[in-house]
């Protein structure tokens, strides 16, 4: 039954029309929150530790994930490592701000889990570093209205997404490893290209430190702006890191997804198991979101990340060995 079915059912059987309307726009995200909080109170009180036992062994969301704490500490430990010297590794809260995934990325708040408290489970962490990036840059340029100092954070969280995926290698909880460099437009997309090439740069010489030096890597870039541009993003970015990394570099031309939701240039980091299967396990790109942040179009930022936990999954066999 999808959701608009069962909140119609539910505002009619109590009588209410536009009953979630009315709460989310009557009421002060305060006073929800404290009815939120007693809603809860009471369901919780109606659960018996069975019922407990019950949830814990069916949902999606509880159960522990099944790759080994060993392989991702291992990577975890390697990730900081390997770290550039100028980006700041943070250890971010479970919890965001409410809307930190629909209001910063511009995607459906149903891809977040909310809790009661006006927040949500963290779903990707470049959201909220991308806030924290925001938070330094303003604080740089209340010091001077055209700094050009570069804000690089990187994280690596355990996040939730509701969404229902298929796959031996799709979870609703997992590990991703993510980077976000932000800073002020230096024309050209100079700044757009330095940085996503760092990414990249550090990602495979990660992966290739994480799950062997014979990892064979494919590094897909695509550019949602004019076509005409494609030999520059040869020349800038995929042939300086194919000679300094021997790493396969392609434009890919015909990419669709991130359309709306990358600003112009992105890639896709892909790598191909002992069985010669191609993963996707990786993606980035310039987005608007400290744009919009600061109201400031000066404003540039990168973000990327790399699935931990398939990479663990798929590798971690070879760095335990």
């Amino acid at each position: 039954m999808a959701i608009h079915d069962s909140l119609a059912r539910i505002e009619r059987e109590a009588g209410i029309p536009g009953l979630a309307t009315l709460l989310a726009t009557r009421l002060t995200p305060t006073d929800l929150q404290s009815l939120l909080l007693e809603v809860y109170r009471l369901a919780a009180k109606q659960r018996s530790p069975a019922m407990i036992l019950e949830s814990y062994a069916q949902s999606r969301f509880t159960r522990p994930s099944f790759v080994p704490v060993s392989s991702l500490a291992a990577w975890a430990q390697l990730s900081i490592s390997l770290l550039p010297r100028d980006f700041t590794p943070l250890e971010l809260s479970p919890v965001c701000p409410l809307a930190t995934c629909s209001g910063v990325a511009a995607v459906d708040q149903n891809w977040s889990v909310p809790t009661v408290r006006n927040t949500e489970v963290v779903s990707d962490p470049t959201n909220v570093l991308a806030l924290e990036c925001a938070l330094r840059r303003k604080k740089l340029l209340k010091e001077d209205a055209k700094s050009t100092t570069p804000v690089n954070l990187a994280a690596s969280h355990r996040v939730v997404r509701p969404q229902f995926f298929e796959g031996p290698n799709l979870f609703a909880h997992f590990q991703l490893l993510s980077m976000v460099t932000g800073g002020r437009d230096e024309g050209d997309r100079r700044f757009e290209i330095t940085a996503l090439s760092r990414h990249a740069d550090y990602y495979v010489r990660l992966l290739r430190a994480f799950a062997g030096s014979d990892l064979r890597i494919r590094l897909a870039f695509s550019d949602f702006g004019a076509e005409d541009r494609n030999p520059a993003l040869q020349e800038q970015l995929l042939a300086p890191l194919h000679d300094s990394l021997n790493v396969e570099c392609m434009v890919d031309p015909d990419r669709q997804s991130g359309r709306g939701y990358y600003r112009e240039l992105c890639m896709k980091v892909y790598a191909r198991t002992a069985e010669d299967q191609e993963m996707e396990i990786g993606d980035g790109g310039s987005v608007d979101w400290t744009q919009r942040l600061l109201s400031n179009s000066k404003e540039r930022l990168v973000i990327s990340g790399l699935g931990a936990e398939r990479i663990c999954s798929l590798w971690g066999s070879h760095r335990m060995t």
